[in-house]
């Protein structure tokens, strides 16, 4: 099985370079201020041009207003919109049809009842993000990117009528398990190729993309 690969929180263009030498089929950059990983537009734009055609430029947002996603827009060649906050299926559909940019809605799992929530964003969107849920009692917990697993056994074997992606405590290491259990065609990781928050490192990014070319 084929599976694709998404390096997310890239802000560097070392970075960037070892994600498309290493085969990444999507790069994401993440507008969120208070992640380690966040970039503004003019940071983002001079990385995206680093990044050839065939590879999706992903952007990375959270409840954000319309004109400050359109100033963003305005200035990067995003590819695909991944909203990672808490909008809700009519919002994801008013950035979509706003913004004519293809959307993927991250939905945060913890147990049986959050998967649920997939089938209500299925229509609304271009594509699902599975990702774990933090607990409630986690300091400085991020929308994603905590080096947090969910039990890949909740999603395995369903079927939703929009492509969906795995993210969540990936790394070189758990990859190909995550996959075998989860059916998962396509993997998101960020955390699991850092030195350190925030801090990407391009051996680890080959690592990852070698262990998911593998499979």
């Amino acid at each position: 099985m084929t599976v694709e690969a998404k390096i997310c929180g890239l802000n560097t263009p070392d970075s960037v370079t070892a994600a498309v030498a290493g085969g990444a089929a999507y790069v994401g950059f993440v507008f969120y201020p208070p992640s380690p990983r966040a970039v503004d537009a003019d940071q983002a734009a001079a990385l995206a041009r680093l990044v050839p055609d065939g590879v999706v430029r992903v952007g990375l947002f959270v409840d954000m207003e319309d004109a400050a996603m359109a100033a963003i827009l305005a200035a990067v060649p995003l590819e695909l919109l991944q909203l990672h906050g808490a909008e809700t299926p009519e919002r994801v559909a008013e950035i979509r049809r706003r913004t004519g940019v293809k959307v993927m809605k991250a939905v945060r799992i913890a147990g049986p009842g959050d998967v649920a929530l997939a089938a209500r964003f299925a229509s609304a969107c271009d594509r699902i993000l599975f990702d774990a849920k933090p607990p409630a009692d986690m300091k400085g917990a991020l929308p994603g990117g905590n080096a947090l697993a969910f039990d890949w056994r909740l999603i395995a074997g369903r079927d939703w009528s929009v492509p969906w992606m795995l993210s969540g405590g990936l790394d070189a290491g758990c990859v190909a398990e995550a996959v075998r259990i989860s059916g998962a065609g396509a993997v998101d990781v960020s955390s699991g190729v850092e030195d350190r928050p925030g801090v990407k490192d391009s051996a680890r990014i080959g690592a990852f993309l070698d262990a998911v070319r593998a499979l």
